[in-house]
């Protein structure tokens, strides 16, 4: 019997989940519960419709031509690393079609003491193109405040991704007064600065635009009142950033 994931959705001509044109599939399921999160619905870990790699594949076929020219196809969700054996044979079949491997992650799902999951996530690494990693925070504390689950695992994902050679992009939503505190920020650039394969910084502003699914859901939205983020004020936050990357170089 075929393997099945749970699937959120899917989408044909993703632009903002890597580079070119993508096909992005949401896997459902996700551990962690951002205050910011605009995708609340992929919460449930039983939720989404089941579908095979053969299912996925095909429906990126149909479009194939429009994904050749530096595009690929993208995994976000939701986690989709809580989905690991059904990830790896996903991106296997994509490896041995040519296909360019996008995994958007928080990398939650990481756990560097259990041997198993550690065997896994390199062998998922092995068909990878790109790792997008979401950093929420830098502070662990802060972070937990932030997700309700701590960092340490999330760190040290990143740290395998740079040592096993797969290029990795690191995103960093900078929210008004939760994720903007510019020691702080500082201090997510020091470590992103040792990362070896660092390709791209992405300072994402937070935006207002997921609280209507909240209120769909009847769910209270945690940042109620927080205004989105400036680009003006986006672009100085950032540059803290930059900065904690310049000294960890310097080093």
């Amino acid at each position: 019997m075929a393997l099945k994931g749970r699937i959120h959705s899917l989408e044909s001509f993703g632009t903002v989940d890597g580079p070119g044109t993508r096909f992005v599939v949401f896997f459902q399921g996700c551990p962690m519960r951002c205050k910011y999160c605009h995708n609340p619905d992929t919460w449930p870990l039983d939720g989404g419709t089941e579908m095979t790699v053969e299912e996925i594949i095909e429906r990126y076929e149909r479009n194939r031509s429009f994904y050749e020219n530096k595009g690929g196809l993208t995994t976000t969700g939701g986690e989709p690393m809580m989905q690991l054996d059904f990830l790896i044979e996903l991106y296997e079949e994509c490896k041995k079609r040519g296909i360019h491997t996008c995994l958007d992650t928080s990398g939650i799902a990481y756990n560097s003491k259990s041997p198993e999951n550690v065997s896994k996530v390199e062998r998922l690494l092995e068909s990878t193109d790109l790792v997008m990693l979401d950093i929420k925070h830098i502070d662990p504390d802060k972070h937990k405040e932030l997700t309700k689950q701590p960092n340490e695992e999330i760190l040290k994902f990143a740290q395998l991704v740079s040592d096993k050679g797969v290029d990795l992009w690191i995103r960093h939503v900078i929210v008004p007064g939760v994720t903007d505190d510019d020691e702080y920020l500082e201090k997510l650039g020091y470590f992103i600065g040792g990362l070896k394969t660092l390709k791209a910084l992405d300072a994402l502003p937070y935006h207002t635009m997921g609280v209507v699914k909240y209120e769909q859901l009847g769910i209270d939205y945690p940042l109620k009142g927080i205004k989105d983020m400036p680009q003006d004020k986006l672009l100085e936050k950032k540059q803290h950033i930059l900065d904690g990357i310049k000294k960890r170089r310097q080093n």
